[in-house]
C-alpha cells in the first residue's frame, strides 16, 4: 500500500519561492500518476498540478502556469512542486495525491492522499 508524506511548506513573502516534496512509500509507488491539490480556508480543494507515472506528461492549473512546475524522481519515489513568484492567494494547505489512473488524479478522486503541508504567503 502506497503512503505519501509531504514536506517543504512554510511562511514566505510574496515573490518568494518554495519547493514542496512528497515521498511515496510502497513497492508500486512509481506506477502511480501523482499530483498536487490545495485547499485554502473556507474554499474547496482545487487542482494544482499532475504528472504521469513516467514523468513524460504534466498538467498545471491555469492559476499556476508559468509559476509552478511539477516534477518527479522515480528512483527516489518522490514528486516535487517548484513554486516561484508566490502570491498571497497561493496560501493554502497543499496535498500530495497518487493513483494508478492519471485521470483520477486530475479530477481529485485519487485513492491515496497525504496529510498536507501549509504554505502561507504574506504580502
Amino acid at each position: 500500500q502506497v503512503q505519501l508524506a509531504e514536506s517543504g511548506g512554510g511562511s514566505v513573502q510574496a515573490g518568494d519561492s518554495l519547493v514542496l516534496s512528497c515521498v511515496a512509500s510502497g513497492r508500486t509507488a512509481s506506477r502511480n500518476a501523482m499530483g498536487w491539490f490545495r485547499q485554502a480556508p473556507g474554499k474547496a480543494r482545487e487542482f494544482v498540478a499532475a504528472i504521469s507515472s513516467s514523468g513524460d506528461n504534466t498538467q498545471h492549473a491555469d492559476s499556476v502556469k508559468g509559476r509552478f512546475t511539477i516534477s518527479r524522481d522515480n528512483a527516489k519515489k518522490s514528486v516535487y512542486l517548484q513554486m516561484n513568484s508566490l502570491k498571497p492567494e497561493d496560501t493554502a494547505v497543499y496535498y500530495c495525491t497518487a493513483d494508478l489512473s492519471a485521470r483520477m488524479v486530475v479530477i481529485g478522486r485519487s485513492s491515496i492522499w497525504g496529510q498536507g503541508t501549509q504554505v502561507t504567503v504574506s504580502s
